[in-house]
């Protein structure tokens, strides 16, 4: 959860930091040749250039330290590229200053592996915080919240403490919060990594209903099986390269077996020398 400013913002200034996509062209998501380097000298993401429009759903996939979460993490501005410059809906993100960045983020909803809930807050309460740091009034909260943990299928459990819940329960709560103010930009970083096979099904379909709404939605996975199931557009990346980008794509196509053993391996966190990473 993003800690943002306590007072409502004036029109003004949420109108500067706002991304807007005034024609269908320009794309919700670009990169342009853009390098991080992380303190101590490693590579998070090496000369990316990649465009994602508007209402398109996107995985992005590869093995551990690849680049996946360097990307979320620099659309939400937690990190700055080191080189190149990273546009949502028209507006480079370097040019934002500080001050703008929690306006910037009200309209770009974040779903993580970890849920990241308030734990001694209800599910209604979680929900409805995420609205009251943008200064919503509380008519359009409990307007809001209640339609939105219909649409998860949470409306029974308002009232319930996170602990409560079981884990795919508390994922859509993190879903509802981060759609119940509409981002025209979803970012889900593994969020079905905690689930079972089952659960991160309900879980992918819910993100895909809000895809189908028009918000533009990047997931980063490791999930193989939901990215074959649900061939949607795939950008794999390797060592924080774009290695390929392929519309309704597998998570490995023609994966030969040193590949497999090299996913395997990252995924599993264990080097080359059979020492986790």
């Amino acid at each position: 959860m993003v800690r943002l400013m306590a007072s409502a913002p004036t029109q003004a200034q949420t109108d500067r930091a706002r991304p807007r996509a005034t024609r269908p062209d320009i794309p919700v998501v670009e990169f342009r040749d853009v390098t991080k380097v992380y303190d101590g000298g490693s590579v998070g993401l090496e000369r990316a250039t990649l465009k994602i429009g508007r209402g398109e759903f996107v995985f992005l996939v590869g093995p551990t330290g690849c680049g996946k979460s360097t990307c979320i993490r620099l659309l939400m501005k937690e990190l700055e590229p080191s080189k190149g410059e990273i546009d949502i809906a028209g507006k480079t993100l370097g040019r934002i200053p500080r001050s703008r960045v929690p306006y910037l983020r009200r309209n770009i909803g974040t779903v993580f592996q970890d849920y990241k809930l308030l734990p001694n807050r209800t599910v209604y309460d979680n929900v409805a915080y995420s609205l009251q740091v943008i200064g919503e009034t509380r008519q359009e909260i409990r307007r809001k919240v209640p339609d939105i943990l219909r649409m998860v299928g949470l409306s029974t459990k308002l009232h319930s403490l996170p602990d409560e819940l079981s884990g795919g329960e508390q994922q859509r709560v993190s879903i509802a919060r981060a759609f119940v103010n509409h981002p025209p930009l979803l970012l889900a970083d593994e969020p079905t990594g905690n689930l079972d096979p089952e659960t991160s099904i309900g879980i992918m379909q819910l993100i895909y209903r809000i895809n189908r709404t028009g918000t533009t939605v990047i997931v980063a996975t490791h999930d193989k099986e939901m990215v074959d199931k649900m061939r949607r557009r795939v950008v794999e990346l390797r060592e924080g390269r774009i290695v390929r980008d392929e519309q309704s794509g597998l998570y490995r196509p023609d994966e030969s077996t040193t590949e497999f053993a090299i996913r395997l391996r990252g995924e599993l966190g264990v080097g080359v020398e059979g020492h986790p990473n």
